[in-house]
């Protein structure tokens, strides 16, 4: 046994797991933490050496690599902290048996585990057996991080360009490469070839004989052609990808990435049917590669894993990813967030969330990345930024940068999010001599960015009660579409529970299936993409609405098949989703239509 669960819980937003392994991963469960932000892991490391009576030294901006360095220094503590925490559980006694009773109960009921744990204790509860057993079988669960690859920002001392290596995610990666985690650096948001190159310095990332690594790499992906260019690209480094993560396009939390309509299902059934070519392919680059740099090649196969994440919602569709598409994991994140004892939300926005129906969950364009991301309206940093936009003073202060990518006005780069960008964009927009109409819209474009890097991160600040003096009390919250159908806070057991079959936490009866949902979600997308273009439309704006439209169509004839043939799967819903992925195909031929209809304009 490898893994305890079949689920883990994925990096949301900054601050949201930021301490998640800390509270479950004695329990043997999964988890991520963001690397984003070292600012707020500085003073989470303060708070937690304090509290367990720890000796802190703070590390400042003023010291040589600072940002690496925290990194690393908040790693190990964690680490520290969760060995301590699952060394207790496992040194059962009397008086403190509950934490390992907790932990076998959580086991999903096909556990050999669980089945042992059963079997040694039906006689009674032997301390000394059960500790001996427990110190061999127990897992903890994986502490592993999270880089956004494109969130590199160039680093500068005293107006000096710093060397790459000093950029944010370079950084990132080292302070983890550094770290004592044996655990997986996951990469999302898409290929950074300079970082992906960096990553080859540290024999870390490299096998031992047996195939055995320190650190892992998974890489987040949305589609096959993603995952075997990035794969081999990786490979002819002599880096091995452990598992490939799948995640739905639309239907998921943060930052959205609609691809060209590829949805989850045909996706995952394309990774069932080439896995062996996947690694097959890879793996010989690899050994070349290895062999190319003197080091050791396995004699073993490499593992490859798959798991997929976004939008799952029920234990029938947990069970039907696992076994239709022979899947290592399922993460299930949104639904986290209302779990106190998991993840660290404060207060009110836990409230705002259980509270929130579909009409309060969003596909927004307020994130300066420039990329779809998924909100929650009325929360509390989009209402701060709208008081400074009544108040004639668009922007936030930018006060951490992490997202100071754009170099329109400084080389150094400006967050579209911040006072100073919108001031000069709202000043060129003055020269423009536009309508009111057209201004406002331009106007509103350039003011709706909200500062995200500081507002997903405020939450952990908030919920441990530590001063927001600079970042202020602003919370930015990126939940996936499927809040709306869980409106309580649960506690860990409640959601493991309910992940297992054992519970169901939703008290709904009209929430739709997770290939559904996605469908309808990604036909809005494409309506609100026609929409955009429609008076003005080019040839390349044309071919990417036919390919996403094909695409879409091939999904649903994937999905009319599945349906029409798997048999003892969501046979309650079965002719509704029939019926549904008519009427979705349906409107796709309206589109299609109208898109053929449409008269391209010739780009000057």
């Amino acid at each position: 046994m490898t893994k305890a669960h079949s689920f883990h819980i994925p990096v949301m937003g900054i601050g949201f797991t930021i301490d998640t392994p800390l509270k479950v991963a004695q329990y043997g469960i999964d988890s991520v933490i963001s690397l984003v932000d070292d600012i707020l892991l500085e003073k989470l490391r303060k708070m937690y050496s304090e509290k367990f009576e720890i000796p802190y030294q703070e590390i400042t901006n003023q010291i040589d690599d600072f940002r690496a360095k925290r990194i690393t220094s908040y790693l190990n503590l964690i680490s520290d902290l969760a060995e301590k925490k699952f060394d207790d559980l496992k040194n059962v006694t009397l008086e403190k048996g509950d934490e390992i009773k907790a932990y076998i109960n959580m086991l999903p009921e096909s556990s050999t585990v669980k089945a042992q744990f059963r079997k040694l204790t039906e006689k009674g509860f032997n301390i000394s057996e059960i500790k001996n057993w427990a110190s061999q079988v127990l897992l903890m669960g994986n502490i592993d991080v999270n880089i956004m690859t494109k969130v590199d920002k160039d680093n500068y001392k005293k107006d000096v360009k710093l060397p790459v290596e000093y950029n944010d995610a370079h950084a990132a990666l080292r302070g983890f490469a550094n770290s004592k985690l044996k655990s997986s650096v996951i990469l999302s948001a898409g290929m950074n070839p300079r970082l992906y190159a960096y990553m080859s310095q540290f024999d870390e990332f490299y096998p031992n004989e047996k195939g055995h690594f320190n650190k892992k790499i998974i890489l987040k992906v949305s589609d096959y052609r993603s995952a075997i260019i990035q794969g081999k690209f990786l490979a002819k480094k002599g880096l091995w990808v452990s598992e490939y993560r799948i995640e739905s396009g639309l239907n998921c939390g943060g930052h959205a990435f609609a691809t060209d309509g590829y949805l989850l299902g045909p996706v995952l059934a394309e990774f069932k049917e080439k896995r062996q070519e996947l690694r097959s392919s890879i793996q010989d680059i690899l050994n070349q590669e290895l062999i190319n740099q003197n080091r050791t090649v396995s004699i073993a196969p490499l593992k490859l894993e798959i798991s997929a994440q976004g939008g799952v919602g029920t234990h029938e569709e947990h069970s039907f990813l696992l076994d239709h598409y022979s899947l290592d994991s399922v993460g299930w994140g949104t639904p986290f967030l209302l779990v106190p004892e998991a993840t660290t939300v404060d207060d009110k926005t836990l409230q705002q969330l259980a509270n929130a129906k579909e009409e309060d969950l969003y596909l927004s364009d307020i994130s300066p990345l420039g990329v779809p991301f998924n909100n929650l309206k009325e929360n509390t940093k989009d209402l701060e930024k709208e008081f400074l936009i009544n108040k004639g003073r668009p922007g936030s202060s930018c006060p951490k940068k992490f997202v100071s990518l754009n170099t329109e006005f400084k080389e150094t780069g400006i967050c579209t999010a911040s006072r100073e960008y919108q001031y000069l964009k709202i000043k060129e927009l003055d020269k423009l001599q536009l309508s009111s109409k057209t201004y406002q819209e331009r106007l509103n474009k350039i003011t709706e960015k909200t500062c995200t890097c500081v507002g997903l991160g405020t939450a952990a600040l908030l919920a441990n009660n530590l001063d927001t003096k600079v970042e202020g009390e602003g919370v930015s919250v990126c939940p996936g579409p499927n809040m709306a159908y869980y409106s309580s806070i649960m506690s860990l057991k409640n959601i493991t529970d309910h992940i297992y079959g054992r519970d169901n936490m939703i008290t709904r009866t009209d929430r739709p299936n997770m290939f559904i949902k996605e469908l309808y979600i990604y036909l809005d997308y494409l309506k609100n993409k026609m929409l955009e273009v429609k008076e003005e439309m080019n040839k390349k704006e044309e071919k990417y609405l036919l390919t996403f439209t094909n695409n879409m169509k091939e999904g649903i004839l994937y999905y009319q098949n599945l349906f029409n043939n798997i048999s003892n799967t969501f046979q309650d819903k079965k002719q509704l989703i029939i019926q549904d992925l008519e009427i979705i195909a349906d409107s796709l031929e309206r589109i299609h239509f109208e898109i053929e209809n449409l008269v391209p304009i010739k780009i000057s």
